[in-house]
Formats: structure tokens, sequence, C-alpha cells
């Protein structure tokens, strides 16, 4: 069924046929287009749908790529872009039986020391021991991990106090029964109640609150970060009961923080050749230490979910791309459908600029109506997914101008071909269609 002339048009044919128009105006061309496809409304409604499909498909997956990147950049920020992490490496016991890093101790605080010594650029430098404890106070208990560690921990992690002194200088060297506890510490054994000045029992060690942390939430690996109780390192080494058999001066992990972040790299270069001279480990044989460059952590993290994110657009953007094959197609059909009107058209002056801008605004107003209501399906897909799914989502105003420029970018793209044709029609032939 080939669409209605415009009323207007009629008239002008049957009034007057040797009047010859003048050129278009944009809003006789806006309204001639919206005639026609209202003339076939439902045809251009199924047309519509591969846009409104793309688009809405854009905005979620565009979101949640993006909201995700920026999820796991906060999340991996936590752990410091100016710091490395020194811990035991694999050896080999006897017999040559390799070993995990776990099962030995290679550093030790003189390590530490000598890294905090010799290696320039060095701005905090602490030794730590760890392991797990039952806390109990009064009738509660909780089972939680603890830190055992030196002054440049707090600031090397990020930590501060929520409340009390903390420890104090002498609290390092003497072995004070004293502990710091993280936020969900304190409030499973204290609940509403005063933490500080209280005493606590660690395994069967009884310790006194000196200090709670401030709060951070999960980790970058989906931990509870307050889930935490911090001692002074010679208190751990000596007080709890795990490291009983340490050998003397034995650490489980050396964390750095330099000054300056350009200059990590060499900072690592530094510390790994120093550990090798220390631990008079042979050209060509393997390290039995291993450091952690934390900034290329959270480099290679934010590099993956970019890759993430372009590969849902991608995909989004076939959708989209599947849509203008669709408006092209009916633009086409239109065109062979409407050859006897193009050819009135012309006979009463209209030039083959005015049946490329009619056409051409017939496809562009099909894009741009299927990119509204997909813009609005988007947002409402977008928010549901934040609000019942897991994933975190990043919805602004340059994701939906993003899809607005898309929309309109489909519709004169795939919409310029058909609208060509139909403006090279010979207007004699197509007067003798039927």
């Amino acid at each position: 069924m080939t669409a209605a002339l415009d009323p207007k048009l009629q008239d002008s044919l049957t009034q007057d046929p040797h009047q010859v128009p003048e050129g278009m105006t944009v809003v006789e061309v806006l309204r001639t287009a919206t005639f026609a496809l209202r003339g076939n409304w439902l045809r251009s409604a199924l047309t519509s749908l591969g846009v409104i499909i793309g688009i809405a498909a854009v905005i979620v997956m565009v979101s949640v790529g993006q909201g995700t990147q920026a999820e796991i950049e906060k999340l991996v920020s936590g752990l410091g872009s100016q710091r490395l992490d020194i811990g035991p490496g694999a050896g080999r016991g006897a017999g040559g039986v390799r070993l995990s890093a776990s099962s030995f101790f290679t550093l030790t605080e003189d390590d530490a020391d000598a890294i905090r010594r010799e290696v320039p650029g060095i701005q905090y430098t602490t030794s730590q021991l760890r392991g797990n404890t039952q806390a109990v106070y009064a009738e509660n208990n909780w089972s939680s991990s603890w830190q055992g560690v030196e002054t440049d921990w707090f600031a090397i992690n990020g930590w501060e106090l929520a409340s009390g002194p903390g420890f104090e200088s002498r609290d390092y060297t003497s072995g004070a029964k004293s502990a710091i506890l993280g936020e969900s510490v304190r409030r499973e054994l204290f609940g509403e109640e005063e933490a500080l000045g209280q005493t606590i029992r660690l395994g069967r060690v009884p310790f006194t609150v000196v200090g709670t942390l401030k709060p951070k939430g999960q980790g970058g690996f989906g931990q509870d970060q307050d889930d935490l109780i911090v001692v002074p390192l010679g208190t751990a080494r000596r007080r709890m009961s795990s490291n009983a058999s340490l050998p003397p001066g034995a650490v489980q992990q050396i964390s750095v923080g330099v000054a300056d972040p350009d200059g990590l790299a060499t900072a690592q270069a530094e510390i790994e050749a120093l550990l090798r001279q220390r631990h008079k480990i042979q050209p060509g044989a393997d390290d039995d230490f291993n450091v952690r460059n934390l900034a290329e952590i959270v480099a290679t993290r934010t590099q993956t979910t970019k890759l993430m994110s372009w590969l849902l657009g991608a995909v989004a953007g076939i959708s989209l791309i599947v849509g203008g094959i669709g408006i092209m197609n009916i633009m086409l059909v239109s065109v062979t459908e409407r050859i006897r009107e193009i050819g009135l058209r012309m006979a009463v002056g209209a030039g083959p600029r005015d049946i490329r801008r009619q056409f051409l605004a017939e496809a562009m107003l099909i894009s741009l109506i299927g990119g509204i209501i997909g813009i609005a399906l988007g947002v409402i897909g977008a928010l549901l997914v934040s609000r019942i799914g897991t994933l975190p989502i990043a919805l602004n105003s340059q994701v939906i101008g993003l899809a607005a420029a898309f929309s309109i970018a489909t519709g004169l793209f795939f919409g310029y071909y058909p609208a060509s044709k139909a403006s090279k029609l010979d207007p004699i032939e197509a007067l003798r269609q039927q």
C-alpha cells in the first residue's frame, strides 16, 4: 500500500498544476515527512524497533561498563599506587622439593632496616606479621585477623584513627599489650559501648584497647577491611601464640612507600638488587622473595575494565547497525512504492534536492523517534540493573548524549542512499508508473 499524498500537495496539483513551488523550507520538509510516516504508521513503528533496541542496549551496556570500571578503580585505589609489597618467594626444601611462599620465612626486620637506609626515595617502610585469633570481651567473641605492625604501617595503608591516642613510641619496642580495633571488630565486641580503655582477650592474652580505626568498607578483593585488629610488631612476635616458632627477626611482609610515583620502578629494581645481595643469591638463581608493584596491578585492572566497556559498547553498536539496516531497507521499499508520487512532485517543480531532503527527513524521523524511546527504555533498564542486580552503573549525560548522537547518525547514514536514489529518478519515467 502506497503512502497517501499530503493534502496540501494534492491542492497544489489540482488547483494550479503550472505553479512551480520554490525550494521547500525545513518546516515543510518535516511536515511532509511526518504525514508520509503517518500514512503507514505500523510499518514505521516496526522499523524504529531496531533503533529502540540498539539505543537502549548502548545506554545499558555502556553504563554498566563505565560503572564497573569506576567501581574497580575505586576499590583498587585503596591498595595504593605508590607502594611495593615484599613477601617471601617460593624456595626449595630438602631433596629439592619446591615449597610455597607461605611455608618458610626469608624476610627479616633487618631487611626492612636496610631498605630504609640504603634505597633512596623511600618515604615509609614497615615490617608485618599477621594471623587469625579469637577476640573476646565479656560475653561477646569474634574471630578476626590481626596485624603486627610498625609505625609507618598506618601511613602506607591509609589508615586513620577514629578515636584514641593509638600506639606510643615505646609500645613498638616494649611488647606492650595494646590493640587498635577495626570498625567491624569494635561493633561486634562492644556494640554501642565505649571501646577505649577496655580489656579484651586475643587468644589467651589480655590487651588494652588504645584506639579504633576509621571504617574503610569492602576492599578491592571483596574482603572486609574493617575486620582487623592491629598490635605492635614486637608484641605480635612475643605474645601471639601462632608466632612461637618464628625464626629470630623473621617477618611475613615488608611494605614500602615511595615519595615519587615516577620513581616506583627504580625503587623496585634497587630493592631487588639489595635483597639478592643480602640473601647471597647467586646470579641466575631464583629470588627467595617476591616484590609486588601495586601500581601495575591497578593499571592492569583499569585497562581490563576499559576493554570490557568497549566490548559491551561494540555489542550494543551491532544492534544499532542492524536497526539502521532495517531503516534503509524500509526506505528503499518506500521509494519503490512511491515512484509516481515522486514524479508528481517533480512535475510541479520539486527539485532533486527537495526529494532527497524529504526522504532523508523521513529516515531521520524514524531513527529520532526510536532514539527517544530507546533512551527512555535504556535509562529505565540501567536503573533496574542497578537496583535489582549487583552490577554498578555510571549513568550520566555523556552516555545519553552519545546514544542521541548515534540515533541521529544512524538515520542520516542509512537514510542517505534511499533518499539519493529517489532524487535521481526520471520524472517522466516516474509518472508512467502505475
